[in-house]
């Protein structure tokens, strides 16, 4: 039943697939001001070095409750208008927009944490869907094309949002901390980024439709079933049992990705403070433009990352898209690694763009990998079960890299960079034992 519907998808032409991933220009312009700037924001406010990996616990914390019953929820929801996901897309996006206008008005650690959980708990009920939508409306044949049409989306959106600090400070924004409280160049940036979210998640709200449950009755009649409270506890948490071979093996590669991932974006702030500009005082000029300068290293990964995106597909075509992964992650680890060796901030870009190489095919990849291997009716669940395998890592890695720096690096945040590096490389190794039902 689900390859016979699965083949009956229609092929979508270029622009159907602009408008299906658009939304992803805005939900990356979230994360991208998420990840460039919550550290910033941490240590403005008083945030110990040590602490930053715990304080970011909030963001794969809220991700671990919050994309299984997402993806559960969507799989079983249907309105003849609003179909399957976009009623979450949007959703997510007004409730990020209202957390992305608080983060930077945040007068207190414990404000800015509350508020990390917030932000990432409705970009989470946005991005997720989008996973499943891809499944739900292109043929085998596309999808590896729809999710780099993402990932190039993703890209965009990241390298905008990153840069635009240093943009506010170009344009006479202050960006120094006065009393204590965020620079206006980070609390204006947030201010665009939440209108830009709301602007291109409504976008794909209003020109994608959904393709609607083949047998409407046999669905109507399941989604009463899985409605009901215990039916729906037992089914979100079964799930682990009856994930696929497939599935599977990408966790372990997952995992090693993420870890690497979470402690770049926790530690190259004050890494890149510490190692290039000579400081760890987070209330000084000099760590905020450290920061300024993190979100031109961040803007230069991700814009890699959306040219990368179209290029990647090709290769896989060549060969294999395990063989493609593995390579951009060895690419990216070995790139994250050198960052420790470097001792020029324009040199910095240099290995950004090895990220880059590796971000394009972490967005596009696994997911092409995995939607082979999914049953189509409930690909919006394993889809959220398989981003435990995004969150558990970052929760491993907030619990255990602050410890790591302090005892092993004494403090030097830069070396944790390097272990993040090793953690890429292993990951790129585990992915050539991935099985590609699918194939290329």
């Amino acid at each position: 039943m689900d390859m016979h519907t699965k083949a009956l998808k229609p092929r979508l032409s270029f622009w159907q697939l602009w408008n299906m991933s658009f939304g992803f220009f805005g939900i990356q312009f979230g994360f991208a001001l998420q990840n460039a700037n919550t550290s910033r924001i941490f240590s403005t406010l008083g945030a110990n070095p040590d602490d930053l990996a715990l304080f970011w616990l909030a963001a794969p914390v809220t991700g671990l409750l919050v994309q299984p019953v997402i993806g559960y929820m969507s799989d079983n929801t249907w309105h003849p208008k609003w179909g399957r996901r976009r009623p979450f897309f949007f959703i997510g996006a007004l409730l990020a927009a209202i957390a992305m206008f608080l983060m930077p008005n945040s007068s207190a650690l414990w404000m800015a944490v509350a508020v990390l959980w917030m932000m990432d708990a409705a970009i989470n009920v946005s991005m997720e869907p989008f996973r499943a939508f891809v499944g739900d409306k292109l043929d085998v044949s596309q999808q590896t094309a729809g999710y780099a049409m993402q990932t190039f989306f993703i890209g965009c959106g990241a390298v905008i949002a990153s840069l635009l600090p240093t943009i506010f400070t170009h344009l006479g924004v202050s960006n120094v901390p006065v009393d204590g409280t965020i620079p206006d160049t980070v609390r204006y940036s947030f201010y665009a980024g939440a209108l830009v979210f709301i602007v291109a998640v409504s976008w794909t709200v209003f020109t994608a439709d959904e393709l609607p449950p083949a047998d409407m009755e046999s669905f109507n009649s399941e989604r009463q079933h899985a409605r009901r409270m215990g039916v729906a506890f037992t089914e979100i948490f079964s799930g682990f049992a009856k994930m696929p071979k497939t599935m599977v093996q990408l966790a372990f590669v997952q995992f090693f990705t993420w870890i690497a991932l979470f402690a770049m974006w926790i530690y190259t702030g004050s890494a890149i403070a510490d190692s290039i500009y000579g400081t760890r005082d987070a209330q000084s000029a000099a760590f905020q433009d450290a920061g300024n300068w993190v979100g031109i290293m961040f803007a230069v990964y991700s814009g890699v990352s959306a040219l990368a995106a179209f290029i990647l597909p090709v290769f896989a075509r060549a060969t294999s898209r395990k063989v493609v992964h593995a390579t951009c992650l060895a690419i990216g680890g070995l790139s994250l690694a050198s960052i420790a060796a470097i001792e020029t901030k324009e040199m910095l870009m240099l290995p950004m763009v090895g990220v880059g190489i590796a971000w394009a095919s972490i967005l596009t990849m696994p997911y092409a990998i995995l939607a082979g291997s999914l049953p189509a009716k409930r690909m919006g669940y394993f889809m959220g079960l398989f981003n435990f395998f995004v969150v558990i890592p970052q929760i491993v890695s907030g619990l255990l890299l602050g410890f790591v720096t302090r005892e092993f690096f004494n403090g030097h945040t830069v070396q944790t960079l390097a272990l993040g590096g090793g953690c890429m490389l292993l990951a790129g190794v585990l992915t050539l034992m991935v099985t590609d039902k699918a194939g290329k």
